[in-house]
């Protein structure tokens, strides 16, 4: 876990949802691991971190990449969407996924909080 931290340091987080078919979230990690987080590591450096629902909505994966600005999360979504294997991943999980929400979340002050490691 300590190696997540720095990414707790960074402001902009992109926050995803994938809502993925009923049954097929074994598939889909498999799939997601074999083939998105090679590109994933390489474009987008190390994830805050990824979760499946347990409570609420169900069959959801959500997956947290934490950035400096809006532009550092450009840049590295363009290095990802153009990398020459990230097309093999959206063919082999373009079945699996049902939904998907993607939203762009930036820290705030709390004054009588600090984060770990901060």
């Amino acid at each position: 876990m300590s190696a997540l931290i720095p990414a707790l340091n960074k402001p902009l987080v992109d926050h995803r949802i994938y809502t993925i078919a009923l049954r097929k979230m074994p598939e889909f990690l498999e799939v997601f691991n074999r083939l998105a987080m090679p590109v994933l590591l390489q474009t987008l450096g190390h994830p805050v971190g990824f979760y499946t629902s347990l409570v609420g909505p169900q069959n959801q994966f959500v997956h947290l990449w934490a950035y400096d600005d809006l532009a550092d999360y450009e840049r590295r979504c363009h290095a990802r969407d153009t990398h020459p294997d990230f097309p093999a991943y959206l063919a082999a999980s373009g079945h699996l996924i049902t939904a998907q929400e993607t939203r762009l979340i930036k820290a705030c002050a709390m004054p009588c909080w600090t984060a770990p490691g901060g």
